[in-house]
């Protein structure tokens, strides 16, 4: 298991070691709060030398499931975790004559603008070239990635939308539904060498909805403040521009395109022929749903841990 401590590697985890399987959870720095019952090994899986002494240890496996996923997106980062590090992982499997690969991937890659989104199309199609068994699974939006704006409303602030707050759409999933999918992949057959997008239980909610769904909640009319998706589009501009003469601004002139991309891109699959996204044809798995996950953080049964990717 690679990723296993990001909140969906966790879920994962525990979600095979519920099954009786035995995992082994290779991370690169000593993780306390992982799942009882899961081996740790610590190795680098950037290094693809590391990663084959110190995680495969040249004993033989069954499968791996890799939720690696760079912690910015920009390209550097991307080009190594999302592409590089998982490839690592993919001849590691090969030597230790592993049968079965399961990738957590993204389905923003339908559509693919960005450096962390061509990565992980490269590495996709060199898994699919293997010659093993493989799933790749594409999930629609996390409930983490939708809440980072529970703390401002709870605290009296508007829900920032952009546009009229209906841009975009998605069928949320949480992290214990798309780990048991994710661990599920390795015994049902119909999952196999398929690209599977996956969203939540439904039914497809717009960001406007998600904001006063979240206001119901605290029993108080909803507030809203719009913001101009073409603003994040002048702010890459502006960067890009400004990083050809200072290279830092370059990578915020990339954080600013991936914020505009979520901001005008539904998480949903994308429908090639119609040129349009298809919330029926989108799947759905698992029961839990988002209203629950907010009603959790407000009473402070939950907490979130906020991600480089997150724009509010």
């Amino acid at each position: 298991m690679l990723g296993a401590t990001g909140d969906i590697g966790r879920a994962t985890v525990a979600a095979l070691i519920e099954r009786g399987h035995r995992v082994v959870a290779v991370v690169r720095r000593p993780a306390a709060d992982l799942p009882a019952g899961a081996e740790v090994r610590i190795a680098e899986a950037t290094d693809a030398a590391s990663l084959s002494r110190d995680g495969f240890r040249g004993e033989r496996f069954d499968a791996v499931i890799s939720c690696l996923a760079s912690r910015t997106g920009v390209a550097a980062d991307a080009w190594a975790v999302d592409h590089q590090a998982n490839l690592n992982a993919l001849w590691a499997a090969q030597a230790a004559g592993v049968g079965q690969f399961v990738l957590l991937s993204a389905i923003c890659v339908q559509k693919p603008r960005l450096a962390f989104q061509h990565a992980k199309l490269e590495f996709e199609r060199a898994l699919m070239e293997a010659g093993l068994d493989w799933s790749i699974v594409r999930p629609t939006a996390y409930f983490k990635s939708l809440s980072g704006q529970v703390a401002r409303v709870k605290a009296g602030k508007p829900f920032l939308i952009f546009g009229d707050g209906s841009l975009t759409a998605c069928k949320p999933i949480s992290d214990r539904d798309l780990g048991a999918f994710l661990a599920d992949c390795l015994t049902d057959p119909a999952r196999r060498n398929r690209i599977l997008p996956i969203g939540g239980p439904g039914p497809t909610q717009t960001p406007r909805e998600q904001g006063e769904a979240l206001f119901r909640l605290l029993d108080r009319p909803p507030r809203f403040k719009s913001v101009p998706p073409a603003m994040l589009g002048v702010i890459a501009g502006t960067l890009s521009a400004l990083g050809r003469v200072v290279p830092q601004l370059a990578a915020k002139a990339e954080l600013a395109r991936i914020g505009r991309f979520y901001a005008t891109e539904s998480m949903l699959v994308w429908d090639a022929e119609a040129s349009r996204y298809d919330a029926d044809a989108t799947p759905e798995t698992g029961s839990d749903r988002l209203i629950d996950f907010h009603a959790r953080l407000l009473s402070g049964e939950e907490t979130l841990r906020r991600t480089e990717q997150s724009v509010f």
